[in-house]
């Protein structure tokens, strides 16, 4: 909004948001987070009773951050504003389940990330086409719309799901976040796709961070649904906005063993009477640290740093194939 009102550079503009989005995330969470639910503690996870009492759901308020950031100094379209819309509708799912005394039920919750996806699908076919470039090797191939639809619906739901189930460890979700948008961000740089929504990854990332400062551990609030769901469904549009929405599979690699492995493990059992991982604990986090013996820190540093390297590895692949070919 600003950059349409003044003659200012936008480089300034953008410079002076991000500043602007890590002290509205930063103040914001540590004046409000009283207002939140209390965490009951998590029946399942390991470790999970000492979550018991901490203020839960605080994605709403980066959330909503990154959202006024945007409107603030962004660079707008109606497509970015649609986008917006949705992934605080997502947060809103997820908040509701954080505040309500007992758990929404799995089934709806599914079924509301579904009807999101199948918008982001309508809404990013209709603004972008469904060509799809494989960053890897240089080429793009142009989808039938209704295939490409189908997989971009798979694509956010997943990622909405793995990304919430990842969040179990201090830290550990809005860490593997950042460093799956960032690496987004230089590929965007690299094959030279950086528009006006690359920004908006700048914003989400320094509004995750001003979250981090408090979640870092001993962690003094939790994310909740509320944040995790806002951070999958953010993770999608990412990878759609790059062109190379394959490319997921590698930027978000460590989410989609943690969360992505339990939920297929659930979904055998559940539907198929398939029992597999019989002696692995789901997520994997959990099983790290209760067989592992691994303490928070040393799940999020490692975890992180398996990330960074495949990230590594794909952005130098990416040149080879893609930008400096």
């Amino acid at each position: 909004m600003i950059n349409y009102i003044t003659s200012i550079d936008f480089s300034i503009i953008a410079f002076l948001g991000i500043l602007f989005a890590f002290a509205v995330s930063c103040v914001a969470i540590a004046k409000l987070n009283r207002f939140l639910p209390k965490d009951m503690g998590r029946q399942f996870a390991h470790e999970g009773a000492i979550s018991a009492g901490k203020p839960r759901g605080a994605g709403i308020i980066f959330v909503f951050a990154f959202v006024i950031a945007t409107l603030l100094f962004g660079q707008m379209s109606v497509e970015i504003g649609i986008y917006l819309i949705l992934i605080v509708v997502e947060m809103f799912t997820g908040y509701f389940d954080d505040a309500a005394d007992k758990p929404w039920n799995e089934y709806l919750k599914g079924a509301l990330d579904l009807a999101v996806a199948v918008v982001v699908a309508l809404v990013y076919i209709h603004y972008n086409g469904s060509d799809v470039t494989f960053a890897l090797i240089g080429k793009t191939v142009t989808f039938p719309p209704v295939a490409f639809a189908i997989l971009t619906v798979i694509l956010v739901w997943a990622s909405i799901n793995v990304t919430n189930c990842t969040d179990g460890v201090d830290g550990l979700s809005g860490t593997l976040t950042i460093i799956s948008i960032m690496t987004v961000f230089i590929i965007d740089n690299i094959l030279g796709t950086n528009d006006e929504f690359s920004y908006c990854i700048l914003l989400f990332a320094v509004c995750l961070l001003g979250y981090l400062w408090y979640n870092a551990t001993p962690s003094k609030l939790l994310m909740g649904d509320a944040g995790s769901r806002a951070e999958g469904m953010f993770i999608a549009l990412v990878a759609l906005k790059s062109g190379c929405p394959f490319l997921y599979l590698l930027i978000a690699a460590v989410f989609i063993v943690d969360g992505g492995l339990g939920l297929i493990k659930v979904a055998l059992l559940r539907f198929l009477k398939i029992h597999i991982l019989k002696n692995t604990r789901t997520p994997i986090h959990d099983h790290v640290r209760k067989n592992g013996d691994w303490s928070n820190a040393q799940v999020v540093f490692r975890f992180s740093i398996i990330q960074i390297v495949i990230s590594i590895a794909t952005i130098y692949l990416v040149m080879i194939g893609g930008g400096m070919a």
